[in-house]
Formats: structure tokens, C-alpha cells, sequence
């Protein structure tokens, strides 16, 4: 049994600042390390269901948080920045089942820690077929287009609230709730690593039951950016729709290309909101 594991870090128990998930540091030091035992957590899960591949995809700020010599289950290490697929690099046909760790919460999602989607600085909202989605329903695209169950997902209850919309029977593990943008109440870590261990193996034992994302085809995400000059930018991609003065729409049958040409506006937008 093969699983991928997408990691981001803004939904790691503990984690409420962004000093916390930056580097150099020594609190960044110090998550990183919560990271790394949450991720592995999962990782003793899956082996514990039977899993004998793993890739793990390190998709958090410049992409290079883990260590990979204590990655548990021999697990593939993928990490640094500019990878075509982004969150999702590495996902393919092969893969049996898809994990999310450690995922925050939308920029539409004012209650959750640490929200935002992709880039702060550009995007205020993203919604996929008319809802409300941060990453992990944009992930789902790639998931989607590749065939594969996303089973597991952590973060806080936002997190989770927003992602049943595409994974409507995903196992979810909620390790803190959030309070405002910088604050949360967390579990123990020891609790949350505990929950998020299990989660992932009773995600694999009812792996049967597990169908790709839930999204209708063709697919549109609207893009809603902080200002008019960003949403003007965007569209100067292929594909991409100037609905509003701060809205774009892209829509496309095939999901792949769907999240390519978002990624490629994320991508613009920092080039002019950094």
C-alpha cells in the first residue's frame, strides 16, 4: 500500500505565530521538531494498517522543514521550492491513498489561525465551485485528477469544516481550535500525535470505502485578490477570467490543468506582492 503525505505546518498543535513556522529561529526550530512528530505519527498509522511506500511531500514556506534521516517508514523525502504541482508534487496514479498534515484554514476563514490561501499578501478568498475552500479543496484537484483518496487531514476544526465539502467521509483529526488569527487552544502534543496516529490507520482499514474528491466537473475556482492591479494580472494566463474588479474565475474540465493555472496565478502574484 502506497501513501502520499502533503505536509504544511500552520496546523501543527502549538503553533499560533508565525515565528513559530519561520525560519532561522529558535521557536521555528522547536515546531519544526512538533511537525516532525506529528508527520510521523501518521506515518505509524499507516504502517500499523498495513502501508508499506511512502512519499512525503514538505509543502510549508520554503519547502525544506523535516529532517528527513527521522522520517519514520523509510518514507521518500520531497522538498524545495518551485515544484510544478506545488503541495502536491509527487502525487500520481500509483498512489492508494493521500494524506493532508498539519493544514490551516482558508483566507476566507477569518476564525482560524494562521489562515490564509497560498499568499497572503495577494489572495482574500478562494472559493472551488461556489464554496468557500483554503488549500486542501485545491489540493484536491490534483487528488482528483490523479484518481486517489485524500483519507486523512489534521489541523484545527476550520481546517476540517471547510475540506468536508470534497471529502465528505476523510478522516479528520482536529489537534486545536483555533480563537482568532494568532490564537488557539491545542492539545497535548503527546494527544495530539496520539489521535493523529490512529486516525491514519483507521483512514487505511477502511480504505475500500474511500472515493476521489468530490468535485464537480468542469470545475471553476473564483479568485477574489486584495487588489484590482493582481486580478488584472491573472489574466493574463489562458483560462483565466476577469469577473469583478477583484475576482477571476478559471474553469476547466480537467482538473490537472484546473490547479496548474491557479498555481501560475499564485505564482505571478507574488512576483508583485513580495
Amino acid at each position: 500500500m502506497k501513501v502520499f503525505l502533503s505536509t504544511d505546518m500552520e496546523g501543527t498543535a502549538g503553533v499560533v505565530d508565525w515565528s513559530q513556522c519561520r525560519g532561522p529561529s529558535q521557536e521555528y526550530e522547536y515546531y519544526r521538531g512538533q511537525l516532525q512528530a506529528e508527520v510521523n505519527a501518521a506515518i505509524d498509522g499507516a504502517l500499523a494498517a498495513g502501508a508499506t511506500e511512502f512519499l512525503v511531500n514538505d509543502s510549508h514556506s520554503t519547502m525544506q522543514n523535516l529532517r528527513p534521516d527521522e522520517l519514520h517508514g523509510r518514507a521518500s523525502y520531497l522538498s524545495g521550492r518551485h515544484k510544478p504541482l506545488y503541495m502536491m508534487e509527487g502525487l500520481d496514479e500509483t498512489f492508494d491513498a493521500a494524506f493532508l498534515v498539519s493544514y490551516h484554514g482558508s483566507a476566507g476563514s477569518t476564525s482560524s489561525v494562521l489562515h490564509h490561501t497560498y499568499n497572503p499578501r495577494a489572495i482574500a478568498e478562494v472559493r472551488l465551485n461556489g464554496v468557500i475552500t483554503g488549500e486542501a479543496g485545491v489540493n484536491a484537484l490534483v487528488a482528483l485528477a490523479y484518481g486517489v483518496p485524500v483519507v486523512l487531514i489534521s489541523g484545527d476544526r476550520v481546517t476540517i469544516d471547510e475540506a468536508k465539502p470534497f471529502f465528505p467521509d476523510i478522516e479528520a483529526v482536529v489537534v486545536k481550535e483555533s480563537i482568532s488569527h494568532n490564537a488557539a487552544l491545542s492539545l497535548h502534543p503527546d494527544t495530539a500525535r496520539g489521535l493523529i496516529r490512529d486516525g491514519a490507520q483507521r483512514a487505511l482499514e477502511r480504505l475500500p470505502d474511500f472515493r476521489p474528491p468530490a468535485i464537480t466537473r468542469p470545475a471553476e475556482l473564483t479568485v477574489r485578490y486584495h487588489n484590482r492591479a493582481l486580478a488584472e494580472l491573472a489574466c493574463a494566463l489562458r483560462g483565466v477570467e476577469q469577473q469583478d474588479e477583484q475576482v477571476v474565475a478559471i474553469r476547466n474540465d480537467d482538473p490537472l490543468q484546473l490547479f496548474r493555472t491557479f498555481i501560475a496565478a499564485v505564482l505571478l502574484s507574488r512576483g508583485v506582492s513580495e
